[in-house]
């Protein structure tokens, strides 16, 4: 999606905005039109001039029907700013994280990774923070540096469609879906790393693609290859125990990524933000609840 073949064609750009990415095509004209741009219509969406000319074109008993019955044009929630800032500081911040581990004696590691027993109280060390904080610690340089290498390549598509705080929001709460997933998946298990969230970009980037009809053939096939890998390493050394990859927060990561791409792709209009907040607020709720689950065993 990010190919020099792609970059250059200009029909995977807005014609109102050429420096725009999309997917979407008006239903009239065939034209490529950004998030801004789009209006709602009774089937798909239509740009601007479509709807001058449409409404142009209305007979007498057409107008009255609309001014009676129709809506107003849905406005959609666009982000102003198309650099993936949000990106570089995650990567930035995790990268500060990582040369503080490298510091002899660094406690950075104990502190931040993630263990079901900091989780549970019953066990006398609660620390909660450990659910988020494991997203910035790593166990090795090329950990990190393939970690940080897919969210760089992920972000520059994805934070651009969503928005800067879209796009945190969706990381961290894919982050959290992650820890959840070890915590109920592999209880007292030490993991360290940001897969969790980055599988959640993968999955919210499949959802929202699918949504706006783009062709998420081969996301889904990354996403296979990624997941599938720690299982085929399983089999080929004959013990799952000595693959070093953590594949429950991985499949964490990636429902509640999808989740939140789902919830992205249905609220995308402004007069929606309400809901949307609600919905991620009562998303993470369901996620902490999750971990009373554990406890109770």
């Amino acid at each position: 999606m990010t190919s020099a073949d792609f970059a250059n064609n200009r029909d995977n750009f807005c014609y109102r905005h050429p420096d725009r990415q999309s997917f979407v095509l008006c239903q009239r004209c065939l034209r490529t039109i950004c998030p801004e741009c789009q209006i709602q219509a009774p089937v798909g969406v239509i740009c601007p001039e479509c709807l001058r000319e449409q409404q142009k074109n209305a007979t007498t008993a057409q107008r009255k029907a609309e001014r009676r019955w129709g809506r107003r044009p849905t406005v959609v929630a666009a982000p102003l700013d198309r650099r993936p800032m949000a990106t570089y500081w995650i990567i930035g911040i995790t990268l500060v994280a990582y040369l503080t581990q490298l510091i002899p004696g660094s406690p950075v590691a104990q502190w931040f990774a993630l263990n079901s027993v900091f989780l549970v109280p019953q066990f006398g060390h609660f620390e909660p923070w450990r659910l988020l904080t494991v997203l910035l610690v790593h166990s090795g340089l090329l950990h990190v540096g393939l970690n940080m290498l897919a969210l760089w390549m992920i972000g520059r598509i994805l934070e651009p469609l969503v928005g800067h705080v879209r796009f945190v929001v969706l990381y961290l709460i894919a982050g959290i879906g992650g820890s959840v997933a070890v915590a109920l998946l592999a209880p007292g298990t030490f993991v360290v790393g940001a897969s969790g969230a980055i599988f959640g970009l993968f999955g919210a980037l499949l959802v929202i693609g699918r949504h706006i009809g783009a062709n998420v053939a081969s996301i889904a096939i990354i996403i296979a290859i990624n997941f599938a890998f720690p299982f085929v390493v399983g089999l080929l050394s004959g013990s799952m125990a000595a693959v070093q990859i953590s594949w429950q927060a991985h499949l964490g990561g990636l429902i509640a990524g999808c989740a939140v791409g789902f919830i992205y792709a249905r609220t995308r209009a402004v007069r929606q933000r309400g809901l949307q907040i609600g919905l991620l607020v009562a998303l993470t709720v369901v996620l902490l609840g999750l971990l009373a689950i554990p406890a109770l065993v």
